[in-house]
């Protein structure tokens, strides 16, 4: 995905100015950034919730091109803070996770046994099995979540955004969104998180950095620049040190 100077707007005002990033294809993209920085906008921009100028091209095609359903199989798309699981408190587990299969599904059809085994597999990766038919209103904030990336899950498209995805979980669980992540990646998805746990975004193979509605910095997560950036970003108030392979983000 390429995104050329773009610019978001929440009604008049502009929160997002002239950004260009690169979003590789087929790997792990974290947005970070200070509160308030642009981080959600730049999400909500890239699924046309947001009004914006410039262009965001998949594979050389413009998404304002695509129509609504070629779009929303093009893009999943996770929002922050449970928004959705209040849209759809009245509905049962399952029947939100199916909502994800809609862009496959014609006007006023049933879902195709296909449908129900994808809904069926998503329920099964998120560990939802069991809470299938409880009403979303029901369950934990945990709980909730789980259900929601079961329906972003349920989508099969190839680029999948998410905003605080861990929002809620518990460790384990968030053990468990890292796994399907790895598995998501090895399909050749395309994935693009908004994180505020800054060691967990270093997971990603790319970090796409935000400050006062610009592009501060883009680069590979493991190079030495990219970590100088992330301190710079936040005003050398963390401190990055190696555990074994990995990179952890620790505050000052």
């Amino acid at each position: 995905m390429k995104i050329s100077d773009l610019n978001v707007y929440r009604g008049p005002c502009e929160v997002l100015r002239n950004l260009t990033i690169d979003i590789p294809k087929g790997k792990w993209t974290s947005i970070i950034g200070p509160n308030g920085a642009g981080k959600s906008s730049l999400l909500q921009g890239i699924t046309n919730i947001l009004s914006t100028t410039g262009s965001i091209t998949i594979d050389d095609v413009n998404i304002q091109n695509l129509d609504r359903k070629a779009r929303a199989k093009a893009i999943a798309w996770l929002a922050q803070n449970n928004d959705a699981a209040e849209e759809f408190s009245e509905l049962t587990v399952y029947d939100t996770v199916m909502l994800g299969r809609i862009p496959h599904q014609g006007w006023l059809h049933l879902p195709s046994s296909l449908d129900h085994q994808v809904v069926q597999e998503s329920l099964n990766k998120t560990h939802t099995q069991s809470i299938a038919s409880r009403f979303l209103h029901e369950l934990s904030g945990g709980e909730k979540q789980r259900v929601l990336l079961a329906r972003l899950l349920a989508v099969q498209a190839d680029i999948l955004l998410m905003d605080e995805p861990l929002a809620n979980l518990d460790p384990p669980h968030q053990a468990d969104w890292l796994i399907w992540q790895k598995e998501l990646l090895a399909q050749g998805k395309t994935v693009v998180t908004v994180l505020h746990e800054i060691q967990l975004a270093l997971k990603a193979d790319h970090l796409v950095m935000i400050q006062q509605g610009k592009l501060y910095f883009q680069g590979d997560s493991k190079d030495p620049a990219t970590h100088q950036a992330l301190i710079a970003l936040f005003e050398g108030r963390v401190h990055l040190e190696k555990l074994g392979n990995e990179w952890i983000c620790l505050p000052i």
